[in-house]
């Protein structure tokens, strides 16, 4: 099956998402992958010769039964960009993840009502009173939150949704079998009935400061809109707001003192033509 051929090409380019995307433009079923050769692969992709190798070696050497078995023994599902049960939001991007792998349930992806919610690692006492506020309401109208699991806003976020038995979707930098930041996995654990974990990256792609800025147009793309919760003048919140944008998605902003570093980010996006939240009406509304 072409899914499951891609899930073999998958494991491994996943960082590579340009050289999977040509390889698909070339041969959009993968029916040539296992007739190519190490030069092919390193023409056709633009990749280096030692990348070719090894993308040769993995394909002739690790079998898809065994990337399934892996996948299935430690409770990791997959969905493929040609599979049903992929996110219709995030195909819409403009480079939408190939593989997606999760823990928990996948189908809540497709919940109609998403919202991402961004902000700085070191958020203040008003930061996460602002957050609790917002998503208090939300949640009660059904709406499945979306963050990064970062420290800060993207936690506070989190925690939020699983404490009103809500469901909230963690979008993470790296694979399975390197979760970062863990500790605050093994928190989100306690309610993992509530939390679905998902990634573009195979289990065995350790996290590399690049996958996170990247991951981020996955954050925005499985959501209606961003909200951002404290952010400074240069942050990486800012990054997902790029994201959204260019994936015409609303971005809403939370302002903030303006003697705060942290409101410096917010209140910027706000004079640029972020909405102004200060209710969760303001938020519903849009939608």
């Amino acid at each position: 099956m072409k899914r499951e051929r891609l899930l073999h090409l998958h494991h491994s380019l996943a960082d590579n998402w340009r050289a999977m995307e040509c390889l698909l433009r070339w041969d959009p079923d993968l029916k040539q992958l296992y007739n190519l050769s190490p030069h092919d692969f390193s023409s056709l992709l633009a990749i280096s010769s030692k990348r070719a190798a090894q993308l040769y070696s993995t394909l002739h050497s690790i079998t898809i039964s065994s990337i399934l078995d892996g996948l299935q023994r430690h409770d990791i599902c997959y969905t493929t960009i040609f599979d049903d049960t992929y996110p219709s939001l995030l195909k819409e991007i403009a480079d939408p993840p190939f593989v997606l792998y999760g823990k928990g349930d996948l189908f809540l992806m497709q919940h109609e009502k998403k919202l991402a919610v961004v902000g700085t690692r070191r958020p203040s006492h008003y930061g996460i009173l602002s957050v609790q506020s917002i998503l208090s309401e939300l949640l009660k109208e059904d709406w499945v939150i979306v963050s990064g699991m970062a420290y800060g806003i993207d936690m506070a976020a989190h925690i939020s949704a699983a404490h009103q038995n809500r469901y909230t979707i963690a979008v993470l930098g790296g694979g399975f079998r390197y979760i970062y930041p863990k500790d605050n996995y093994t928190v989100l654990q306690k309610h993992s009935q509530y939390v679905l974990y998902v990634t573009e990256y195979p289990p065995h792609f350790r996290p590399q400061k690049w996958y996170f800025p990247r991951r981020n147009r996955i954050i925005s793309g499985l959501s209606k809109g961003v909200v951002v919760v404290e952010a400074k003048e240069r942050s990486g919140s800012l990054i997902t707001v790029d994201c959204a944008l260019e994936q015409n998605r609303e971005v809403f902003a939370i302002p903030g003192p303006i003697h705060m570093e942290t409101s410096a980010g917010t209140n910027w996006l706000i004079q640029q033509g972020a909405k102004l939240v200060l209710h969760a009406a303001d938020i519903t509304e849009e939608f």
